[in-house]
């Protein structure tokens, strides 16, 4: 299953909009509320999705100023991958499209396809208005 946010504009630089979401120490504050006890490094972070799992992520891949995905770090409840996709549109404004990519059985899908598009329009949102 495949969910996307659309395109998203953010005012600043390619480079600074990318280095701040590729670390991932800054992604705590794009997280929806629901996330809870988030704690990170550069390359990992874990939380708690309240009421539900916990989990941990690392960067996996990184094209720079283009794409960064991250997957689980460990045990989690379904694969899936995060991605984050980055273009230039102007010197001072980059776009920023969040995509979620997971292996669902058919019943967890139909559970779970609102909850995660409500994620990743929020971290795409979030990282739009952010001052770079």
């Amino acid at each position: 299953m495949e969910i996307t946010s659309g395109w998203k504009d953010a005012p600043g630089k390619i480079n600074d909009v990318f280095n701040f979401a590729s670390d991932l120490n800054n992604m705590g504050i794009l997280m929806p509320e629901q996330v809870i006890n988030w704690k990170a490094d550069t390359d990992t972070c874990s939380f708690t999705i309240k009421g539900m799992t916990n989990l941990s992520l690392r960067l996996d891949e990184i094209r720079p100023n283009r794409l960064i995905r991250l997957v689980p770090n460990g045990k989690s409840p379904f694969e899936f991958d995060l991605v984050m996709h980055f273009r230039e549109i102007g010197e001072e404004q980059t776009q920023i499209k969040v995509e979620l990519n997971a292996e669902l059985n058919p019943m967890l899908a139909m559970m779970a396809k609102r909850p995660l598009q409500n994620l990743v329009n929020i971290i795409a949102e979030k990282l739009s208005y952010q001052k770079f």
